[in-house]
């Protein structure tokens, strides 16, 4: 079974990359992406913790861009790192400085937080931040935080240093990696038929039809789109771990939708195709 969409505590997701290699095993998992946001910090201890586990790890990220004043999240699938830690870097730069703008937010307003130290290469988001509110007293839950103050358009929200959708893409193929669409049907800055299009012009290559937000209805639209414009179809819990700092992904835990292995060798073969045209490398890794 595949996993595509998976998180550890380099960013949101409260298990480490080798705790959730373990869960994976226990769950049938064969094949799972590490994708952190903008952060790839956590491939090496996935890789060696599914070293003899018979369990393959697919490198992977999601990058925050920004489209149409809200934020949209695109999958990268096999990137060259040494292509694209550099461009990260300034990306978790620019997190750290969301994170502390949001505490003074929280300060003028009258809730002072404490934010906590982070090791280098963890990408700091809203849930950290909302957890500070909740561990000073301020909120009751995590959901509480995001609802009263850190949600889009709330008194404490601040936006991603920008990067648009052209940019994030651009960014990602130039490593090497494969672009897919993270749970189009969460986005709310657009219709996705218009938003597609527009990600497509900038060189998109898959599209996430499986996702927990993804009713069945859901599902089948976007499958059929992703027929329609040869797009790649992905898949994946969005796993944040159990007592996630995440609202609602979870509902069904790790490999919830029992994805075939075959899923992820057109994943392969374009990271393969990227990187033969980015680097003269044979291979996706």
């Amino acid at each position: 079974m595949l996993e595509l969409h998976c998180h550890t505590t380099y960013s949101d997701g409260t298990l480490s990359p080798a705790e959730l290699v373990a869960l994976a095993r226990e769950k049938g998992v064969r094949a799972i992406a590490i994708t952190d946001h903008d952060t790839c910090a956590g491939w090496a201890e996935a890789i060696a913790a599914a070293d003899g586990a018979d369990i393959e790890i697919v490198p992977g990220l999601e990058l925050s861009t920004v489209h149409n004043g809200r934020s949209l999240h695109i999958l990268g699938f096999y990137p060259d790192r040494g292509r694209i830690d550099p461009a990260l870097a300034e990306r978790l730069q620019g997190r750290h400085r969301r994170a502390i703008a949001m505490a003074e937010r929280l300060g003028d307003l009258g809730y002072p937080v404490t934010l906590p130290t982070l090791p280098d290469g963890l990408a700091p988001g809203r849930p950290h931040v909302a957890a500070a509110l909740r561990a000073a007293g301020h909120v009751r839950s995590i959901e509480e935080a995001f609802d009263r103050f850190l949600a889009d358009g709330k008194p404490a929200h601040v936006q991603y240093d920008p990067l648009s959708i052209q940019d994030g893409i651009a960014l990602l193929r130039s490593a090497g990696a494969v672009p897919v669409w993270a749970h189009p049907c969460l986005f709310r800055g657009g219709r996705v038929e218009v938003v597609l299009e527009e990600l497509m012009a900038a060189g998109l290559m898959g599209i996430e039809v499986h996702h927990p937000n993804h009713g069945p209805s859901d599902r089948r639209k976007l499958q059929a789109l992703a027929e329609r414009h040869d797009l790649i179809p992905t898949g994946g819990s969005d796993f944040h771990g159990p007592n996630s700092m995440t609202t609602g992904s979870d509902r069904n835990g790790l490999n919830q939708f029992q994805l075939p292995l075959s899923l992820l060798e057109p994943i392969k073969r374009a990271a393969a195709q990227l990187h033969s045209i980015t680097s003269g490398d044979a291979g996706p890794v």
